[in-house]
């Protein structure tokens, strides 16, 4: 008879719970980064995420029937709009941490499973959240390097008990990079980019608050990452309303001089690449007590953002239309950000994930002093 009880979010309280048990978990880890509790509770309120235009989801939380304290927690999801594109039959499992305990995990993926098979799913897969603007990938390597705002850091025995677990094996792998800030723009991409503003009238774009919210760059924006990314594992558009929503989300507070665009001028100032970077927001937010804003998590939040207190930069989005990318249109907006790194004292940057197969994406850094310092692993089990 096992020791574990589970037991589905049902409420607004059981939410609040589901959510505070991480904060719990990983209370005094110097290397997590938490999530802010107000995200967290707009990504998993089905009444807010626009996510749920197409996808359907489920929490569990587990708790010890000895002593009645919650020991761990997961969310099973049905993305029926990727599961659709991909030809799949997958229910994700995603937001999942647990004490060091094969019992708990063990009861954990089974909720997912059992959830899965109740709607017709063949596979369990992740970790994934709703759609890849989510953290998603188990962290493998990589457990003594700061965590991102935008990736998942987890303790070490996670990926130890996936593997005890049995029936789980790889399903994609990540990778992230260290890049470290040159004193100067590398010879490679200056050259380049001077090279196809000429050869291509490819040139940046500096944007204004005006211009994302009021002329319709932001969606733009999006839009360009919705086809730059469109062919990566596990990928399904972004709709109007969730655009919409991480426009409202994203650029109120973004810092525009770490935002450039690539146009192309021979075909009306067309959008044709992106990279959205920002100061690390991580000692942030461990300052922020159980994720809040309040009573004085705003400014530790505001000092990073605006003031600039952290020595490393995030590279959240960069990408480039297929088309242009042979043509060398990311040296534009390295040769247009290095410098803006270099006046704002930033030592180091962190790469999103890139999967472990996308040689372009990791050629862009070779000439950058960099190492690849994490790893991390989506994992899928057939349901019987």
């Amino acid at each position: 008879m096992s020791s574990i009880e589970i037991r589905k979010v049902e409420s607004k309280k059981d939410l609040k719970k589901f959510i505070d048990f991480r904060y719990d978990l990983y209370a005094g880890c110097e290397y997590d980064a938490p999530n802010l509790f107000s995200d967290d509770m707009n990504t998993l309120s089905k009444d807010k995420n626009a996510a749920f235009e197409f996808s359907e989801a489920e929490y569990y939380m587990a708790f010890d029937k000895q002593t009645g304290k919650m020991v761990g927690r997961v969310a099973a999801i049905i993305n029926h709009k990727a599961n659709d594109k991909w030809g799949r039959s997958d229910v994700r499992f995603g937001w999942i941490d647990f004490v060091d305990d094969i019992n708990v995990s063990r009861a954990l993926m089974d909720a997912v499973e059992k959830y899965g098979k109740s709607k017709g799913m063949t596979h369990v897969v992740g970790p994934l959240g709703f759609t890849d603007m989510d953290p998603e990938g188990m962290l493998t390597k990589g457990f003594d390097q700061l965590g991102t705002m935008a990736t998942i850091y987890n303790y070490s025995y996670y990926p130890e008990h996936m593997e005890k677990l049995g029936g789980f094996k790889k399903d994609n792998d990540y990778v992230e990079f260290k890049l470290f800030v040159p004193k100067t723009v590398p010879d490679k991409y200056a050259k380049v980019a001077k090279l196809i503003e000429k050869r291509y009238n490819l040139h940046v774009k500096k944007l204004t608050k005006h211009e994302i919210f009021k002329e319709g760059y932001g969606k733009r924006i999006f839009e360009i990452i919705n086809e730059t990314f469109s062919g990566l594992y596990g990928y399904s558009e972004l709709s109007d309303k969730q655009i919409e929503q991480y426009i409202n989300m994203y650029f109120p507070l973004a810092d525009l001089n770490l935002i450039t665009l690539i146009e192309d001028w021979n075909d009306n100032k067309k959008v044709v690449g992106v990279g959205i970077t920002i100061p690390s927001l991580t000692r942030a937010l461990q300052k922020c007590r159980r994720g809040r804003l309040t009573p004085f998590g705003w400014w530790h939040v505001l000092r990073a953002l605006k003031f600039r207190h952290t020595k490393i930069v995030d590279l959240l989005l960069v990408g480039v239309l297929p088309e242009y990318r042979n043509k060398g249109a990311n040296s534009l907006l390295f040769a247009d950000l290095i410098p803006r790194y270099v006046e704002y004292g930033f030592e180091w940057g962190e790469t999103h994930v890139e999967m472990e197969t996308n040689d372009h994406v990791q050629s862009q850094w070779q000439y950058l002093d960099c190492e690849c310092h994490k790893r991390r692993r989506c994992y899928i089990k057939e349901i019987k």
